[in-house]
């Protein structure tokens, strides 16, 4: 039986409450994750789809409800201990890829594992794996100003992986890109994936995408359901 990865139950969000402007962003998510397994999350602008992921990786706190991640209840854990949480457990990939422009695919990849404590020497194998697995090995040493939307896109995704986390949350991670390079980008997520057994929660508006992954979740006006 696979193992969850990522829980949300009852999570509620407002935003501006007790106020007559207040909107009810979330209104009782439950969600699950398996290990190994890949779920599209389709939503139209504006309806909490960023709140949900920023919930699930504690980079925001529910209002109600309760979040996992590996097993550990983060419910109203200390500061502290979702930031080693979030570092150690949870890949995020945004619409922009957010490389940091002085630095060399390779080394983009190689920083958060230094800062987790990784040796030097490790992190760089490590790197040189996810940078393999993409296809751009021979782009490792280019800065992302040299690269193309495409290959930015499968640095930032292997960076996101680069600790090793339990689930890895996309924003519209190919939103930027043709559809030819957000299909190779897709391609390159997919098997970052698989090989690496994590599981996935990827926010997207291409219904073609979606339908690739292992099953398709529907935000509207707050609420959660298979789409």
């Amino acid at each position: 039986m696979s193992e969850v990865s990522l829980r949300l139950v009852g999570v509620t969000k407002t935003y501006n409450a007790g106020t007559p402007a207040a909107v009810d962003v979330l209104r009782g998510v439950d969600v699950s994750l398996n290990t190994g397994e890949v779920v599209a999350l389709v939503a139209p602008s504006g309806a909490g789809k960023s709140t949900l992921l920023h919930i699930a990786g504690l980079l925001d706190t529910p209002d109600a409800g309760t979040v996992e991640i590996a097993g550990a209840d983060m419910t109203g854990g200390a500061d502290r201990k979702r930031t080693t949480v979030r570092r150690d457990e949870v890949g995020f990939v945004y619409q922009f890829h957010h490389l940091l422009p002085e630095f060399s695919a390779q080394e983009n990849i190689v920083l958060p594992q230094l800062a987790a404590g990784v040796s030097r020497r490790v992190a760089d194998a490590r790197a040189r794996e996810l940078l393999d697995i993409v296809g751009i090995v021979p782009r490792a040493h280019h800065r992302p100003a040299a690269l193309s939307g495409g290959e930015q896109q499968r640095v930032a995704f292997c960076r996101a992986l680069a600790n090793q986390p339990s689930v890895l949350l996309a924003d519209e991670p190919t939103g930027n890109l043709d559809p030819a390079t957000s299909d190779t980008v897709f391609d390159a997520l997919m098997t970052l994936v698989r090989e690496t057994g994590l599981s996935a929660l990827i926010a997207t508006h291409n219904m073609e995408l979606a339908s690739r992954m292992d099953r398709q979740l529907r935000m509207d006006q707050g609420v959660l359901t298979p789409a």
